[in-house]
Parts: structure tokens; sequence; C-alpha cells
């Protein structure tokens, strides 16, 4: 995510490379991977979070800059009780990082734009023996919205961090437009995928064949979005999430001036006459927008939504806009989802002024066989 009037704006949406071939090749790119695994839902147990503590006053400018900076260590150490943290950091920014994050989240130095590693970071996928690999998802600044030569290179950064292998595809895209119950079935929106500033020249059955490959998955269900809204054009973990298996939660806006007035209701139309991989047919569960937030952050780009939240080994870390009544009613629909987790709401009114939200901001890293032992460690530190 991002703000488009925050962001440093580059002259056209014409997308860099050589596309002319590239529906002769998604196949070759996936066949030289020779891995065959697929996302595992967000609530499967993580090995780690990894995040970026990215902010610069080029893109979000001196007022929001600290404020960013204090949303970012706010999210790492209410992450950090659960699951251990990894968050890159330009080695410049490395003494506040550390004092704003604490000793417990692991600082990595790299070379960074911004801070949305949801959307930089690799993709991770887990094949039936355990074994891990990243998608590197060819990340684009949105349709080059914004510079992202350094944040196009976190993909692999990453990747060899975790000592992982790196999946090469064709298609430019990013995390938060896909959302996946890890049993067959993503919800993604048409506006970003499906757009010349990302994959021009491709179809959807391209890229839903590319997808299906890629993430394991048996069935699509497309949303709409809006292209040009915002600068994701309108990514899925905005609108849609899976709690669990056959159990979607998705945003409602209120407000008939906002541009999300009409497009949620038609989301919610497909989605409750949508079936899952396996023909069974949705419960979904709707959380409204807040009426209001609280004051001095009032923009057309301040994302005020729940439907942006993470969830974590234990807990799920979800954001609250100072509306009482509609953080409450967030609250409680996350808490009856979410049973056996905490339910930690955080002020992030700084990140969501630029568009962006907790989800955003973090990329899970799923567990495999051999680490098992290294979180069980980990937990029995914090009790």
């Amino acid at each position: 995510m991002g703000s488009i009037t925050l962001g440093k704006m580059l002259v056209g949406c014409e997308n860099p490379k050589d596309r002319s071939l590239v529906t002769n090749n998604l196949q070759t790119a996936m066949t030289s991977n020779d891995f065959s695994g697929s996302m595992p839902d967000e609530s499967e147990q993580h090995k780690c979070t990894w995040m970026a503590f990215g902010a610069s006053e080029e893109i979000w400018g001196r007022e929001l800059l600290s404020g960013v900076q204090d949303n970012l260590a706010a999210i790492a150490r209410a992450i950090v009780k659960y699951e251990p943290v990894k968050m890159l950091v330009r080695e410049e920014d490395y003494n506040i990082a550390a004092q704003k994050c604490g000793s417990e989240v692991e600082l990595i130095v790299a070379p960074l734009d911004d801070l949305w590693m949801r959307d930089t970071g690799p993709v991770f996928v887990v094949d039936g023996k355990g074994k891990k690999a990243g998608i590197d998802f060819n990340f684009n600044g949105w349709g080059e919205k914004q510079e992202y030569d350094r944040d196009a290179q976190v993909a692999d950064f990453v990747a060899q961090q975790s000592n992982v292998p790196l999946i090469s595809t064709n298609l430019v895209f990013e995390g938060g437009g896909v959302e996946v119950d890890g049993n067959g079935t993503a919800i993604i929106t048409e506006s970003c995928i499906l757009n010349a500033n990302r994959n021009p020249g491709l179809t959807k059955a391209d890229c839903e064949a590319e997808l299906k490959a890629l993430l394991g998955l048996r069935k699509i269900i497309w949303l709409p979005g809006i292209a040009g809204y915002d600068i994701t054009d309108g990514h899925t973990d905005f609108y849609a999430r899976f709690a669990h298996p056959g159990t979607v939660i998705a945003a409602l806006e209120s407000d008939p001036n906002s541009l999300d007035f009409d497009v949620t209701k038609q989301h919610l139309d497909i989605l409750n006459l949508a079936t899952d991989a396996d023909g069974n047919k949705l419960e979904v569960f709707v959380i409204e927008s807040p009426k209001r937030i609280r004051p001095g952050f009032e923009n057309d780009e301040f994302a005020a939504g729940y439907i942006n939240f993470y969830v974590v080994n234990g807990a799920v870390i979800a954001p609250e806009f100072g509306d009482s009544k509609a953080d409450r009613r967030a609250k409680e629909v996350l808490q009856k989802l979410f049973p056996n987790r905490d339910i930690i709401q955080l002020n992030i009114d700084y990140i969501a002024a630029g568009g962006g939200g907790i989800h955003c901001t973090t990329q899970q890293e799923p567990i495999d066989v051999k680490h098992s032992k290294a979180v069980a460690s980990f937990y029995l530190k914090l009790a």
C-alpha cells in the first residue's frame, strides 16, 4: 500500500520490461523452478514475520515520518510477543529503529524505498514435505506510481535471508492482492492484477492459470475492486479476508459519498453467492468501516477499514480508529472468528494516512518441520 499523494510519482505507467512474449513464457517459468507447493492460510503457524522500517521523509513527508516509524515499531512490538519479527532497515535508520522497536525485534540492514513488506517481500509457499520457497512477483511500484528500484530487490533479499529458493514468474503482482484459505481457494481483485500497468496483454485466463500453478489454487473468486482509486488499484486485503476455509470477513463502506460504497456492496453480492474450491457455500461476516476517525487525519487516502488485520501465532493484530462503537464491533467479530487468539487493537493513524494498514506492513514466513523446535523454544522464552 501507500499514498499516491505521499509517493514520489513517476511519469506514466508503462511497464519497463519487454512483455511481448510473456504469455508463452509463463509455463516455462514454472517448469524451470520445479517446485510444487501452495500458499498456506495466514492462520497456520509462522516461523516469523518480516517487516521493513522503510519510511522516508522523501515519500512520507516530515510531518508524518516520526509517527509512521512509531506505528511500525508498535506493530512489531505487538507481534514479537507471539512470534519472532525480522525488520529490514536502512543503515542510516538503524539506531532510531533499535530505539523504537526494542531489543526483541531483530534488525537486518538492507536497501529500502518504503515500508510495504506485504507487497515487496516474497510470497511463501510450502510443498507436501514442508519445504519452502518464496515467489518474486516483480514488484513495480504498483504500476510505476512510486520509486521502487530498491524495493524490487526485497523479495530476493528476504528469500536469501530465509535460505529458501526463489520462484520466478513473469506476472507483476503484490502480496496484498491475494487472499487464500490454504485449501485451494483464493480471493483476488481484478483491478490490481488485470491492469495494464502490471500485466499488459494478459487475459484473466492467463493470470488465473499462472496463479493456480504458483500458489497451489483450485479456484479463484474474482472481485472487481477499483482501478485508480488508491495507489494499489484496490488490493484484496482491504476488501475480503479468510478467517478459515469457508468463512470470509468482508468490508462494508456505509458512507454513500465514498467510492467504496458501491463496490463493497458489489463484493458482498459476489461473496454471498460464491462457493469455495470444494463447492461449499461461503459464510460471510461483515465489518463496517468506522463512521469517524481521530481529528487531524481526515484525507482522501486515509485507510479507515478493519479488514487489513494480521493473524499471528496466538493473536490477531488489528486497527482501531477512535470510533468506539465501530472499534468494539470489529473486535467482537474478530474474537468470534478467532476464539483461541488474543485480539490486539492498535492506533495506526499515521500509516493509515498513507493509505495502508497493519497487514500491508507485514509478510508471514510459514513454519517448516526443521524449525518447529526453534519456534517452540521461542514460546518458552516468552512464557
